[in-house]
């Protein structure tokens, strides 16, 4: 990464070079006017195209087409695929048919959270496992290296698209047929757009209506982009980036933002997608007496005052009472649906009761804050009837 000048106050900026990956949709990103970047699973991804409250207006009100190929996939196939799988995290995964997709945690022997990923049975013993920011394909090979279970782990030739935002029911139908329309949330299924192959999802991490498309062979990135942009074209399509201020209304984390390796799944609220009980899996042990004990934080969401953040914050800002730290904001943003101020903290868990109020010393000052109710914008799921 280099800089410009920074005494004459210009922006940072991020070189390129072979040393990072780029998609198979990176040339079309620059093409369409991808004005920032930043490096994400050792991948660049587009953070801005126009304006972030512009790209969540397109995102809220038409259809968005986002290059997220930095979600690099972990294909994990074998006879002993589907036992590996359920050796990795917490959640019981025995219900999950082929052609599903499964929101999973993947924990280490403390208990602690080393990602979170949408799972996809894209086959009877072959799975994908689409991930957030981190080193999770090296993670776990090396937890199949010992493991005794006949498996393959490794990154296959996909790059996954979302197609996100109320209109892109349209746009998928218009691409690929009515059939698009019926498929329900989290499924998955296998297709063909010119030839082209493809695995489409119900799936997404916009908060609103969406699909994601996997694209099963790198060669056809540019083809597929403009195709997608052409059929979004009377839907008033727009190339965007995963939008900050929908995933924070929405309630959808962000890991090393808002998940840690330092919290467990109680802390962050996803306890529920949990089974303790089944006989093992990586942090076992570790959950069970975390449960038993109790946790000591808790992530909460929160209301703040005062002018309109601009942008979100760079850094965690601590969070303080009666002068004390007490936690901190994790992200937060200025929502112009809400026109306040939200985001998310991690705070002692005596603080995380709703309407505790501390303050929060942000780069602009302190700030007044108070523990709200959150999600504030619940995801949309149902697609409705399309004329």
């Amino acid at each position: 990464m280099t800089s410009t000048n920074n005494s004459n106050n210009a922006a940072p900026v991020i070189s390129f070079g072979p040393r990072v990956h780029k998609s198979p949709f990176f040339d079309a990103t620059l093409r369409y006017g991808a004005k920032s970047f930043t490096i994400y699973n050792h991948t660049y991804m587009p953070t801005s195209y126009s304006s972030t409250v512009d790209e969540y207006w397109s995102l809220v009100n038409d259809v968005t087409l986002w290059d997220v190929t930095c979600q690099r996939q972990i294909e994990i196939t074998g006879p002993d695929a589907f036992a590996f799988i359920q050796i990795l995290t917490p959640r019981d995964m025995s219900k999950c048919e082929v052609g599903q997709c499964q929101y999973m945690m993947l924990t280490n022997q403390y208990g602690g959270i080393v990602n979170d990923a949408v799972m996809l049975r894209v086959a009877e013993d072959r799975f994908w496992l689409s991930p957030g920011d981190g080193d999770v394909l090296m993670w776990a090979q090396g937890a199949a290296v010992h493991s005794g279970f006949d498996v393959e782990v490794f990154e296959p030739d996909v790059s996954p698209l979302q197609l996100q935002g109320p209109k892109s029911p349209h746009v998928a139908r218009d691409l690929f047929g009515d059939w698009v329309l019926d498929m329900k949330y989290y499924r998955l299924a296998h297709t063909e757009l010119d030839g082209v192959p493809l695995v489409i999802s119900r799936t997404g991490w916009s908060g609103e209506l969406g699909f994601e498309i996997y694209l099963d062979d790198r060669r056809y990135g540019d083809q597929l982009w403009e195709r997608i942009m052409e059929a979004g074209k009377p839907y008033n399509i727009k190339p965007a980036a995963p939008n900050t201020i929908r995933s924070i209304e929405g309630g959808l984390l962000s890991y090393v933002s808002d998940i840690t390796l330092e919290d467990s799944p109680f802390v962050i609220g996803v306890d529920r997608f949990m089974s303790l009980d089944q006989e093992d899996f990586i942090g076992r042990d570790a959950l069970l007496k975390i449960r038993a004990e109790g946790v000591k934080r808790r992530l909460i969401g929160v209301e703040i005052a005062g002018d309109p953040i601009e942008g979100t914050n760079e850094h965690f800002w601590s969070i303080l009472s009666a002068g004390e730290k007490i936690g901190h904001v994790t992200r937060c943003v200025y929502s112009p649906r809400l026109e306040k101020n939200i985001g998310w903290a991690n705070v002692a868990v005596e603080f995380a009761e709703v309407g505790t109020e501390f303050v929060i010393d942000s780069s602009v000052g302190q700030l007044a804050a108070t523990v709200c109710e959150a999600p504030w914008i619940k995801p949309e799921i149902k697609i409705p009837a399309l004329d």
